[in-house]
């Protein structure tokens, strides 16, 4: 047994080197004074990663009731960027549908929904919703909206996320909006996107495209 006593970190968390334990390596365990339960790092990227199926899950469900969920893609690779997802579709980067989040206060998220090539225009976005484009953290992102940067779409978002759809989609017949995951996609064509996103309208607030 190894004789390194525990520690305490700036946080009040205690550390105990985990040979002082038969818990498998290669973390420490934490232990948080008041709460009488120790909490492995290992387990904190578990809790991440249930989060992340849990956010897929909800959006099958909600096509599943419209005998639609076996539309959706799933793939082997990241389709996190524009360009990742473009690669796994075998399309145009354009023709990716990007969900945009950004704060709309009040804790509060707005989502744009816009082209693969298109790039938010500050002055339009400001003269649209009155207020500077602020996009929010990964963080705020997950918990405002339910989905995990990488797999920010407009379907089955949590309540008091309004979503916008952007006129750069209009160039299309059918784009690939995400479905919750990092490696998802989902084709459907403009009508549908505005079904299915709950969308509150269309704005002009990109450039570049």
């Amino acid at each position: 047994m190894c004789m390194t006593p525990p520690t305490e970190n700036a946080h009040g968390a205690v550390i105990v080197p985990f040979f002082l334990f038969s818990f498998p390596p290669p973390y420490a365990l934490i232990y948080r004074r008041g709460r009488g339960a120790f909490r492995g790092e290992r387990r904190v990227s578990q809790t991440k990663e249930t989060k992340r199926i849990m956010a897929i899950d909800r959006v099958k469900a909600y096509f599943r009731g419209y005998g639609m969920e076996d539309r959706i893609l799933e793939f082997d690779v990241s389709s996190a960027t524009v360009a990742l997802a473009a690669e796994a579709l075998g399309c145009a980067p354009q023709r990716i549908a990007k969900t945009l989040s950004f704060t709309a206060g009040g804790g509060r998220a707005l989502l744009v929904v816009a082209a693969g090539d298109a790039r938010i225009d500050n002055a339009k976005y400001k003269a649209r919703f009155g207020t500077k484009a602020k996009m929010l953290s990964p963080e705020e992102a997950e918990a405002l909206t339910g989905h995990a940067v990488g797999g920010v779409c407009p379907f089955a978002v949590n309540e008091g996320a309004a979503v916008y759809l952007d006129v750069s989609l209009r160039r299309f017949a059918t784009v690939f909006p995400a479905c919750g995951s990092a490696n998802s996609a989902i084709e459907l064509t403009i009508p549908e996107l505005e079904t299915h996103s709950g969308y509150a309208g269309w704005v002009d607030v990109c450039k570049g495209y």
